[in-house]
């Protein structure tokens, strides 16, 4: 057999399309790979944080081959190990789907002599084998190209507690083109947001996660369902050519009475304990205001959420208006959507009749 090469855009298209059936292997060490990775890849590390650390010295202050001869004998050691980890990855992934043997995508930082390593010994075992061409390094540029396209946006707004995050899954259940920020960040975007949330990718996680639904919803040649949102959602940030697509285009923007919101949002965070809830809180004591900090806090303790989030509510509402009239962004054209109840399923059949 013999090992092939494949450059970032084929390689994108073919394992979008045979995920099932392909298996993609990042060899690059435990660290890099944490820190950011294509979403889909399995790590199977060539040296370890260390190791990576000793040889990429050596290939630096000494030369490629110091660096090669300093690595031999760390790859030997790991030849059996890696290639009985591979062949229970192919197990799992035959049981799990029912496919053939899959095809292995192998790729490191920049295609070289890491993935040319591991690629050339599961090739030498027997598995089809194909090497991305620039590597890692070539699948960030094309994650940062993608924010560069001018997607068919339809922005969804509203005031906190309409349900934006439950109307676009009914959106997304009725065949639409989604893209949920909320969702891929794991947080909801207020002091608030990280309640109850799993913990945030790195920025560069983020974008490899967003890059990705972004291509795969754009395949459907629809307009594409976004929630309308500041830059940052807690520690990430939505990148700016995307975000200044987004405050360009058409924002459908739900409104519906506070009441209503206000029974929303106690029933999606009455659940959660007193002392994350008082933390939130307290995060926004500054721009809330000390009064309305400690009223708000009393009622949290005393067990009145409906009071304490009245409050809140409020403050979210000025909050979001201000950063929607926000003179240094640009300008965003506002549609009202009108409803009396926080039902995502008829708000989703509104948006659809509005905006078609």
């Amino acid at each position: 057999m013999s090992i092939q090469k494949i450059n970032i855009d084929n390689f994108i298209i073919e394992t979008s399309t045979s995920i099932v059936s392909s298996i993609i292997i990042d060899v690059r060490s435990p660290a890099e790979f944490e820190h950011a990775h294509i979403p889909s890849a399995l790590n199977l590390p060539l040296f370890d944080n260390e190791q990576r650390a000793i040889i990429g010295t050596t290939y630096k202050k000494q030369s490629r081959e110091a660096a090669i001869k300093a690595g031999l004998p760390l790859f030997g050691k790991k030849m059996l190990p890696m290639i009985e980890t591979v062949e229970a990855w192919i197990k799992d992934r035959q049981k799990e789907n029912d496919v053939t043997k899959p095809i292995i995508y192998v790729h490191c930082w920049r295609g070289g002599m890491r993935s040319a390593a591991v690629a050339w010994l599961l090739d030498l075992y027997g598995y089809k084998v194909i090497q991305l061409t620039g590597g890692y390094k070539a699948y960030r540029n094309w994650v940062l190209a993608q924010f560069t396209i001018t997607y068919p946006l339809k922005v969804l707004g509203g005031y906190t507690g309409s349900g934006k995050t439950e109307i676009l899954q009914a959106l997304d259940k009725r065949n639409y083109a989604v893209i949920d920020l909320e969702g891929l960040a794991h947080h909801k975007g207020s002091a608030y947001g990280a309640i109850g949330q799993l913990p945030q990718p790195s920025q560069e996680m983020f974008e490899n996660i967003l890059a990705e639904k972004l291509f795969e919803v754009n395949k459907k040649q629809k307009s594409i369902w976004i929630e309308d949102e500041s830059q940052r959602i807690g520690t990430v940030l939505i990148p700016t050519p995307l975000f200044h697509l987004m405050r360009n285009s058409t924002c459908y923007f739900m409104t519906i009475p506070f009441e209503q919101r206000l029974n929303f949002i106690v029933e999606g965070y009455g659940s959660f304990d007193q002392k994350s809830l008082i933390e939130a809180t307290m995060r926004i004591q500054k721009r809330l205001g000390g009064l309305e900090t400690k009223t708000a806090i009393d009622f949290i303790t005393a067990g009145s959420l409906k009071e304490a989030f009245s409050i809140l509510l409020k403050y979210y509402d000025k909050w979001y208006e201000k950063n929607t009239k926000n003179e240094e962004l640009p300008k965003i054209k506002l549609i009202p959507v009108s409803s009396e109840i926080v039902d995502p399923n008829y708000n989703a059949l509104l948006l659809e009749k509005i905006g078609e």
